[in-house]
């Protein structure tokens, strides 16, 4: 949004070449990157993994262990990204942690203060979101903040962690579901909040167009805007929605422009998807059923294959255990076959996996009777 209205101000151009602004050699495949590639993350540079080996390192071990104290010490991190490169700019969606961060750097530059004084100033203050903090000491000096527990896979349980301060314009602010409200409702009126115009009617709807597609589609269609994720199919509706994930802290948010209805889901871990949640939401709030969206009823489904399959007379059993998207089907002698859905309905479930080499597909077919699975020479039948 900073950059948006430094556009609007006249003091940049989404063409401009990033090298305009910092000290940095940024191409990919020879070709310069543009402030408009970072913001859709078609620089053609894939993650460089900074943000991960940083949050983990800062919240789970202790201290972090990548040398990266100030946004500006990402320039010599990035110094090899060119070789990193694996299409031209403008041509694929990689999603970048650094290029936002480079982003801030650009601002910098251009206003002549900290990035955080142009979040605070443009945005923070004029919505009054005055329990936004800008991932510094300010969030400490908060009595009542969510303690922030990270997943130990070893434990098996939530852990306590840390705080992750030291994230910057790549998503290190800290807020609220109150607060965020305010900045979605601004997004829902276009760019206006309680009569106040935080930025133009046109630079939201320009954020809001669909640039490139995503690789990662739970209604199909989904493509990025400038630091939006934007899809036409929520039940025929235009759907806005962006998420975040920090180790420790979750959050997603999801608005229906045209409907006049968003909402902001915030957690305190990692674990079931905010997406989900947001978009069960915004699906009551709409008067429809939620398990019609095709995730929910995906997982709905392999719900309701779980258990153990016995075949003629108990001769063979298996057993078939929801992982995440996957089903786990083991038999009684070990094998386990990992099953990818193909197709999902209420009634009837086809899934692919691979065994010895083979590709084999595997068929549930639900009925009032129970639930049945035809897969290579077995007929089974759900006995519990």
């Amino acid at each position: 949004m900073c950059i948006l209205k430094l556009v609007e101000e006249g003091k940049l151009s989404l063409d401009d070449n990033v090298e305009k602004y910092i000290p940095i050699r940024l191409r990919s495949r020879g070709e310069n990157v543009t402030i408009r590639h970072l913001l859709t993350h078609t620089s053609g540079i894939p993650a460089l993994g900074y943000a991960e080996a940083f949050i983990e390192g800062l919240v789970s071990r202790g201290g972090a262990w990548l040398p990266v104290a100030k946004p500006q010490d990402l320039l010599p991190f990035m110094e090899s990204a060119e070789e990193w490169a694996v299409a031209k700019p403008g041509e694929r969606f990689f999603y970048l942690n650094e290029g936002y961060v480079l982003l801030g750097l650009v601002i910098e530059k251009v206003t002549g203060a900290p990035y955080w004084e142009c979040v605070r100033m443009k945005i923070l203050t004029p919505l009054g979101m005055l329990r936004t903090y800008l991932a510094s000491e300010e969030v400490m000096k908060d009595g009542d903040v969510a303690k922030p527990y990270y997943p130990d896979p070893e434990k098996g349980t939530p852990t306590p962690g840390r705080i992750p301060i030291g994230i910057t314009s790549d998503g290190g602010i800290m807020s609220n579901a109150l607060d965020m409200a305010k900045y979605v409702a601004m997004l829902i009126n276009r760019g206006t909040y309680n009569g106040v115009e935080i930025i133009g009617k046109k630079s939201v709807e320009e954020a809001e167009i669909n640039r490139v597609a995503v690789p990662w589609r739970l209604l199909g269609d989904e493509g990025y805007g400038y630091g939006l994720v934007i899809s036409e199919n929520f039940y025929g509706r235009k759907i806005v929605m962006h998420g975040g994930n920090v180790l420790v802290y979750t959050a997603h948010m999801a608005y229906l422009p045209y409907d006049r209805i968003g909402v902001v889901v915030l957690a305190n871990s990692t674990g079931y998807p905010m997406s989900y949640i947001a978009m069960y939401i915004l699906a009551i709030a709409l008067g429809r059923n939620p398990e019609e969206l095709p995730f929910l009823m995906r997982e709905k489904v392999l719900r309701k294959l779980e258990g153990t399959y016995k075949g003629y007379k108990g001769t063979v059993t298996y057993t078939a255990k929801a992982k995440g998207d996957i089903l786990i089907l083991k038999s009684q002698w070990g094998e386990e076959l990992y099953l990818f859905p193909e197709e999902v309905r209420e009634d009837y479930a086809k899934f692919h996996t691979y065994t010895k080499g083979y590709k084999l597909d595997v068929e549930f077919h639900i009925g009032k009777d129970g639930v049945k699975i035809v897969f290579e020479r077995y007929l089974l039948v759900k006995s519990a």
